[in-house]
């Protein structure tokens, strides 16, 4: 897949492999034993930073709308006061060592909380095993943010699990299906997300979603980007920017109109007032801004499109990073940073 591209780990391979990725990673969920019982169970929290945490908001985007009690994401050092007993706990760590996940895990297992662990070994599989909890041991990926299905379906299958979101097997095998349609179709030299790529070019990109699903896969792409592509980017989600963010495209539109391009990505599972939204107010945007481009999703269900936005939007990335002549595996920033904040 790689071919004569600059990708020292094999990120677009890792990207191509999504489906199987999101296919094992069910199984995963069916495996784990020792899970808590669903009784008395009050809110569901969800621990983790960086490619890691983003489970967390898939977890709110698909089951939370479904689930009778509410559901929080922790990114940092604290977890919320009203973590106890009641609480099911995910702690999700790809290596096992992130600090912030080992702080809060750590406050949620001290206070009760029911936990359950997601990691690769490292620290927080020990602290798994010393509180016998149980633990699933996530697949060797060398980036955690090419591990988006291995950290993200395995939660939604423990709450199925759980009697807290039936359905979600079904889900994951939708979206299976959808993702290996579209992988078929990215894969292909000059697919559309290196089309994509190239409208892009060297502007910045500005990832716009609706609603949950839309915002979760505007944020992983402004994330990808930023990691993949080593550029800038940024994301908002409809219909919070048409209450503020909107009013910042009033003025510069002869600078904003060089450098920035505006990336949207739909769904069928918007609300109807923000379907209208995004037409009134790209309407005013398209005129300062380089282009206005769609990422749009299919599938059957909201997991399988929230899946189909992602895959697409990787492979954006991917190429941005191919076309600038980067490796889009290596984070020496971030390695860098970790080493200066340890103690």
């Amino acid at each position: 897949m790689s071919g004569d591209l600059l990708d020292s780990v094999g990120m677009f391979d890792l990207a191509a492999a999504l489906p199987d990725q999101v296919a094992d990673a069910a199984e995963l969920g069916l495996e784990v034993a020792g899970l808590p019982g669903q009784e008395g169970i009050g809110n569901v929290v969800v621990l983790g930073m960086g490619g890691s945490g983003i489970a967390g908001d898939v977890l709110k985007a698909i089951a939370g709308p479904f689930l009778s009690v509410p559901v929080t994401v922790v990114k940092g050092h604290e977890i919320p006061a009203f973590v106890g007993p009641d609480t099911l706990c995910f702690a999700i760590s790809y290596s096992g060592a992130t600090e912030e996940t080992l702080a809060t895990a750590g406050a949620a297992a001290a206070a009760g909380a029911r936990m359950v662990v997601l990691s690769h070994g490292g620290p927080l599989a020990a602290l798994a095993a010393e509180w016998g909890a149980p633990a699933i041991s996530l697949p060797d990926i060398p980036m955690p943010r090419a591990g988006i299905g291995a950290v993200s379906i395995p939660p939604l299958v423990v709450l199925e699990r759980m009697g807290l979101f039936p359905g979600a097997t079904q889900q994951v095998a939708d979206a299976v299906t959808q993702l290996v349609r579209r992988r078929d179709e990215l894969i292909t030299d000059g697919g559309p997300a290196q089309q994509l790529a190239r409208e892009i070019g060297r502007t910045i990109p500005v990832a716009y979603g609706g609603d949950a699903v839309g915002a979760v896969a505007a944020y992983r792409f402004k994330c990808q980007v930023n990691e993949n592509a080593k550029a800038p980017a940024f994301a908002a989600s409809l219909p919070e920017m048409c209450h503020n963010e909107i009013c910042g495209w009033g003025q510069h539109g002869d600078v904003t109109r060089q450098i920035m391009t505006v990336v949207r990505f739909r769904h069928d599972f918007e609300h109807p007032q923000v379907a209208r939204r995004f037409d009134l107010t790209f309407d005013i945007i398209d005129e300062v801004v380089h282009a206005v481009v769609d990422i749009n999703a299919r599938g059957e269900g909201a997991l399988a499109q929230l899946f189909d936005l992602v895959i697409q939007a990787d492979f954006v990335s991917l190429h941005m990073a191919a076309a600038a002549g980067v490796d889009p595996g290596p984070i020496p920033v971030l390695a860098d940073l970790k080493a200066a904040l340890a103690p």
